[in-house]
């Protein structure tokens, strides 16, 4: 019997799902917001660190996420919110954040794995600000997400992060060997405009590159945010038959780590990785049963970092035994 990987948690049955995609049941006042998933930390400066999260699907909505470095409170944002800059650190220091979710009767959930950066060392009088990034563009991904790229940036000392603006607003950093990302929780058939800056450890920040105007479409089928290249396929293993499936995340700005996965169209399942979901490519397997000769349908979507579901993958067709 090939063994589930431990990290891995397997949640069956319909009822599960239908409480994931649907509105708030009446016991979701009973219970606590979830643990934040997908948490990433990220140095910004040689004193400030980008901290990212997933949002917390929730009943009665979440209030507000804290952010605490070590034991200690460090920010607090909106619950719209998933991103912070946690500033005021020291050069070259380790640091270890926690998010944690409030809901809206005020009760905290508990906090999220440990998530650990280190500062850069601060360089000595160093006033020179990278320059500006290069030749942005970019395009929609969907109706609620759209794909930045830009050229790197030069710096004496070397970029550390770059910032992603909305409208004047900062609201997104990446780590300065990243030229790409992509920004989710727009809205459908909206005009936005993104500029780029670079920053180097001493937060010398360079002129933003030209501005990338798009316009999210109004309409969204889902494909933008399906997970890709979804194979499925059976093994037979000590007299029974498991399902195996391969797939590539849909590409987001945040980590995904849980997936609906839909059998002939009403047995559903629902999978979330503990930890920290494999890099690239996703493969699980699971338990069929020991008849040969039964047909399966299956497909799956991603829970996106913004809390809401992507899209559904191609459906497969399987036949145990063949």
């Amino acid at each position: 019997m090939r063994r589930v990987p431990l990290p891995l948690v397997l949640l069956a049955g319909a009822l599960l799902l239908m409480a994931s995609c649907g509105p708030g049941r009446a016991d979701d006042e009973g219970r606590l917001p979830g643990a934040p998933t997908g948490v990433t930390a990220q140095a910004g400066s040689a004193t400030t660190v980008h901290v990212m999260w997933n949002a917390v699907p929730s009943g009665p909505g979440i209030r507000a996420y804290e952010v605490y470095r070590g034991g200690r409170k460090a920010a607090e944002v909106p619950g719209a919110e998933r991103m912070v800059d946690v500033v005021g650190l020291a050069p070259s220091t380790a640091y270890a954040f926690t998010v944690r979710a409030r809901d809206a009767a005020g009760r905290l959930g508990p906090p999220s794995r440990a998530v650990r950066a280190r500062t850069p060392a601060r360089p000595a009088a160093d006033r020179s600000a990278p320059t500006r990034p290069g030749t942005p563009t970019g395009r929609p991904v969907g109706s609620r997400a759209v794909r930045l790229t830009w050229g790197a940036s030069r710096d004496d000392r070397g970029v550390v992060s770059y910032d992603i603006a909305q409208g004047g607003v900062r609201i997104h950093s990446v780590g300065g060997g990243r030229t790409a990302t992509v920004v989710s929780g727009l809205r459908p058939g909206v005009r936005y405009v993104f500029t780029v800056r670079a920053r180097d450890a001493a937060d010398n920040l360079s002129p933003a590159g030209a501005p990338v105007r798009l316009t999210t479409p109004g309409s969204d089928d889902g494909r933008a945010t399906a997970p890709t290249g979804f194979t499925a396929a059976t093994h037979r293993a000590d007299g029974a038959y498991y399902l195996d499936l391969a797939w590539d995340p849909p590409d987001t700005d945040g980590v995904i780590t849980e997936y609906a996965i839909r059998l002939d169209g009403t047995t559903a399942t629902s999978l979330e990785w503990g930890g920290n979901p494999p890099r690239g490519r996703a493969r699980y397997s699971f338990y069929l049963g020991r008849t040969a000769g039964e047909g399966h349908r299956v497909r799956l979507r991603a829970r996106l970092p913004d809390g809401t579901w992507g899209g559904w993958s191609a459906e497969r067709a399987v036949t145990t035994g063949h």
